[in-house]
C-alpha cells in the first residue's frame, strides 16, 4: 500500500489573469480573459503529492457555497482524501487574485476566508485519526499560527516526521520551530525568518542566502531547505552541511505560480516512501521544474513518469 502525506493548510480557488507584464503600483494592466483554477498551498501540495503516487489526505476548511464544493469536487478527483476538509456556513471559500506576465512570474493578493477559521481544535481532532497510519504531515501557514501550532505539535508528539512550509512567514512562527520540523522556505521567506531570529539583515549576494541559511538552521537545529527559483534550491542539513541543487527538468517557464507547492507536496511524498532527504529534495527539484510549463497551480503538476522520465535524459 502506498505511504500517507497527511497535508495541512489553505484551500482556495485562484482566479489569474495572463498579461505582458505585472502591474506596478496604481496601474492598470490589459490582459487576457480569466482563467480559474483550484489553488492554495495545503491543496496544491496534496494534489502534487498525490499525483506522484501517495496516499494523501487534507486538513482545511473551505466556505458552504459553490466554490467549496467545486473545490472538494476537483480535490477528489485526483484522489485526495477530504473528510479532514471542514465545510463552513460562515465563511466564503478562499480566493487567490492571480497576474501572471509574459515570463511567467506572478503577483498574488490573497483573500483567506474559511483558511482564517482553520482551527486549532479541528486540526488536532483531524490528524487524531490519521496518525497512526501516517508517514509525513506538511504543514504550510496560509492558516492561523494556532492551527499551525496545533499541526506540529500534535505531530511531533506522535513522533511523525514533519514538514514545515513557511509561506508567508506569519507573527511568532518562530516560537513552533524549536519543534524542529524540515523547513522549506522559498528565498523572501528565508530572509524573514533570518531577520525574525536575530533582526539582522544579511549582505547581497551568494553570501546572504549562505548566510541566511546557517542562521536559521543553527537556531532551529532542523534541516532547511530554500528554493530558488530556476536557480533550483540550497539546502542546509541538520549537522551544518549545505549543498546546491539546480533545476533541472524545464523545458519553458509559462507560469511559476504552484511551483513552490509541486516542490514541497513531491518532497514529502519521497519523504513518506523512505527516501533520503536529498533524493526526496532532487526529485522534488525535477517535480517543480515540470510544473511550471502550464497555466495555473495544478495544471502542469507532473505525475511519477514525468519525474523519472527526466532522470533517465
Amino acid at each position: 500500500m502506498a505511504e500517507r502525506v497527511v497535508v495541512v493548510g489553505a484551500i482556495n480557488t485562484d482566479f489569474v489573469i495572463s498579461a505582458s507584464r505585472l502591474p506596478a503600483p496604481g496601474e492598470t494592466v490589459v490582459g487576457g480573459g480569466l482563467q480559474t483554477f483550484g489553488g492554495g498551498k495545503g491543496a496544491n501540495a496534496a494534489v502534487a503529492a498525490a499525483r506522484v503516487g501517495a496516499r494523501v489526505s487534507l486538513i482545511g476548511a473551505v466556505g458552504a457555497d459553490d466554490s467549496g464544493k467545486r473545490a472538494l469536487d476537483e480535490l477528489s478527483r485526483d484522489k485526495v482524501d477530504t473528510s479532514g476538509v471542514a465545510v463552513l456556513d460562515d465563511e466564503p471559500t478562499g480566493a487567490a487574485l492571480i497576474v501572471v506576465d509574459a515570463n511567467g512570474e506572478n503577483q498574488i493578493a490573497l483573500g483567506p476566508g474559511a483558511n482564517g477559521a482553520v482551527s486549532a481544535e479541528h486540526v488536532r481532532t483531524a490528524l487524531s485519526t490519521l496518525l497512526p497510519t501516517t508517514d509525513v504531515v506538511l504543514v504550510s501557514t496560509e492558516i492561523p499560527l494556532a492551527a499551525v501550532r496545533a499541526a506540529i505539535e500534535t505531530t511531533t508528539e506522535a513522533r511523525v516526521q514533519c514538514v514545515l512550509n513557511p509561506a508567508p512567514v506569519i507573527a511568532r512562527l518562530v516560537d513552533v520551530l524549536p519543534l524542529r520540523p524540515i523547513l522549506t522556505p522559498n528565498e523572501i521567506e528565508l530572509g524573514d525568518l533570518a531577520r525574525a531570529f536575530s533582526g539582522a539583515v544579511a549582505p547581497a549576494g551568494e553570501d546572504k542566502i549562505l548566510n541566511q541559511l546557517h542562521r536559521v538552521g543553527e537556531q532551529t537545529q532542523s534541516p532547511v531547505i530554500v528554493t530558488l527559483g530556476g536557480d533550483g534550491c540550497a539546502v542546509r542539513l541538520a549537522n551544518g552541511e549545505v549543498e546546491r541543487i539546480p533545476a533541472r527538468g524545464a523545458n519553458s517557464v509559462v507560469d511559476t505560480t504552484g511551483a513552490g507547492d509541486t516542490f514541497n507536496g513531491v518532497f514529502a511524498a519521497r519523504l513518506a516512501a523512505g527516501d533520503a532527504i536529498m533524493i526526496a529534495i532532487k526529485t522534488a527539484v525535477v517535480a517543480a521544474s515540470i510544473s511550471v510549463s502550464a497555466v495555473g497551480a495544478r495544471p502542469g503538476m507532473p505525475n511519477a513518469a514525468a519525474i523519472a522520465g527526466v532522470f533517465r535524459e
